[in-house]
């Protein structure tokens, strides 16, 4: 299994960059509008992750990147998700050493917000996806090659190229018809530009006074209109219209939408809602909101519910704040855009850091975190303004390890293990899960951040999650990020508490 030593110096880092943000308070710059700002952007579709599918899955041998041959050949292929709201993905892996977890939930993001932001052979992997299967049957694809495949066999064949270029992997089928579909997809791949999201909003939140409109949101969708509605228990007048302060029900890819908060509405918020029915893009990728679980990429989407949401304050004086928090993995942490509407400074403390944001003024404050480390932190304002925001921090494939020799307990498995949600946010630590290929962990123990226990991928190929000797310093580097309010995220859940 793999050590982590690497893991644990990555964790002392991010410490040590949030201690400094204590002391120092140095790291609030100034910001772009909101709205030209990627980390306002919120919503496309959530999906329960479901397992491999046997019919669509086969064999595969790896060999690591030092040229170490496994000794046992591990399953890949499609898995299915199930999406909230109605609808079903199916998925291949894109972070191999990293387990999967049964039923965990996932969000779609941008690459930018996972394992591919900094992969220069993402677009081929998309290239892939648009020229492999499931887009193309077994039949069609067997004919160009010149094999007669099954839907394992060309499933198996696409997921063994993907590796190759999310994880510098030599993936190899079994099946010598599924060779030839491997190596024809790795020599004819070219770069594809990054897929639209299905549904977002930009910015999430927006803030001003009574009497305006509020705004304004930007809608963008795949989808040829989308169904807007205010949330329930918005005050009275308060309304969402389109630029021409007509009210609105419905959205279109650009459309530009505001809250029209009436003259003399009580200070107050309000949030919108923006649901549409669409086929989520082929190449987006999904993040685990539960704890950290292989990163997934999107080969194929039934017509979906996607969905997203947009807050509104306002006051008549004082302070009138905003606030969106979104990843940024090319920076390795989260960047909190504070936005001030009113004609009074606004304070907020944010992991036991005071900061002020000056009537008028929009801020970033970039918040360095470690890969893989739950995070929560709650951000207030005036009259009852309130958001937290939790999730973990999952920007990176999985660190290499040994081969599966060195770990000869493992037995391999092609699913998922129903893992509860959640362990990742202060549970003590429980069995391994089953890896990304499929073999079962090992028995972890009290983590210091309450993860899961040591799981393993392909005989037992992933990174500690559990016990090792290692334990101790994460221990204390785990208290440190307590103390400093630090967390780590894997993408953003924002909660409305009771009353906001």
């Amino acid at each position: 299994m793999f050590s982590v030593r690497g893991r644990g110096a990555a964790r002392l880092a991010a410490a040590t960059l949030v201690a400094g943000l204590a002391v120092a308070g140095t790291m609030v710059t100034a910001a772009p509008a909101l709205a030209d700002d990627g980390a306002a952007a919120s919503g496309g579709a959530t999906a329960k992750l479901g397992g491999l599918s046997e019919e669509e899955s086969g064999d595969i041998k790896i060999v690591d990147e030092n040229g170490k041959e496994w000794p046992d050949a591990v399953s890949g292929g499609l898995f299915t998700m199930e999406v909230e709201g109605g609808g079903t993905l199916s998925t291949y892996c894109i972070d191999f050493r990293t387990p999967a977890k049964h039923d965990y939930r996932y969000k779609e993001v941008g690459w930018d917000a996972s394992s591919l932001h900094s992969n220069e052979n993402a677009g081929k992997i998309l290239w892939i996806l648009e020229n492999s299967y499931p887009k193309i049957s077994a039949q069609d694809l067997g004919a160009k090659v010149g094999a007669d495949l099954s839907k394992g066999e060309a499933a198996a064949a696409t997921q063994a190229a993907i590796w190759k270029l999310s994880d510098d992997v030599t993936a190899t089928p079994t099946s010598p018809d599924a060779q030839k579909l491997t190596e024809s997809l790795l020599k004819d791949a070219v770069k594809l530009a990054e897929p639209e999201a299905s549904l977002t909003l930009s910015p999430s939140s927006v803030s001003g006074k009574a009497g305006q409109k509020l705004g304004p949101v930007t809608v963008s969708t795949n989808s040829q209109t989308a169904k807007i509605a205010t949330a329930p228990g918005v005050a009275a007048g308060v309304t969402v219209v389109g630029k021409d302060g007509k009210p609105v029900t419905e959205a279109k890819n650009g459309d530009e939408i505001f809250f029209d908060v009436p003259a003399g509405t009580p200070d107050g918020s309000a949030e919108l809602i923006v649901e549409a029915s669409t086929k989520v893009p082929l190449g987006r990728a999904f993040v685990s909101l539960d704890g950290p679980s292989q990163t997934l990429i999107l080969a194929g989407s039934s017509e979906s519910t996607v969905s997203a949401k947009a807050s509104a304050t306002w006051a008549k004086t004082g302070p009138i704040p905003s606030v969106t928090v979104a990843k940024d993995c090319a920076k390795g942490g989260l960047e909190v855009v504070a936005t001030n509407k009113g004609d009074e400074p606004w304070t907020f403390d944010l992991k036991g850091v005071s900061l002020s944001i000056a009537p008028g003024e929009t801020k970033t404050v970039p918040v360095p975190l470690a890969e893989d480390e739950a995070y929560k932190f709650t951000i207030k304002g005036p009259n009852g303004f309130e958001e937290t925001f939790e999730g973990v921090l999952d920007c990176k494939t999985a660190t290499p390890g040994p081969v599966p020799s060195e770990s000869p307990s493992q037995t391999p498995t092609t699913e998922p293990s129903p893992t509860t949600p959640g362990g990742s946010t202060g549970s003590t630590g429980t069995t391994g899960s089953t890896g990304s290929t499929g073999s079962t962990g090992s028995t972890g123990t009290t983590g210091a951040t309450g993860t899961t226990g040591s799981a393993t991928t392909g005989g037992g190929d992933l990174a500690e999650t559990g016990s090792s000797n290692a334990t101790p310093m994460i221990a204390g580097i785990a208290v440190a990020l307590v103390l400093a309010g630090g967390g780590a995220v894997f993408f953003l859940r924002k909660k409305k508490t009771a009353g906001h």
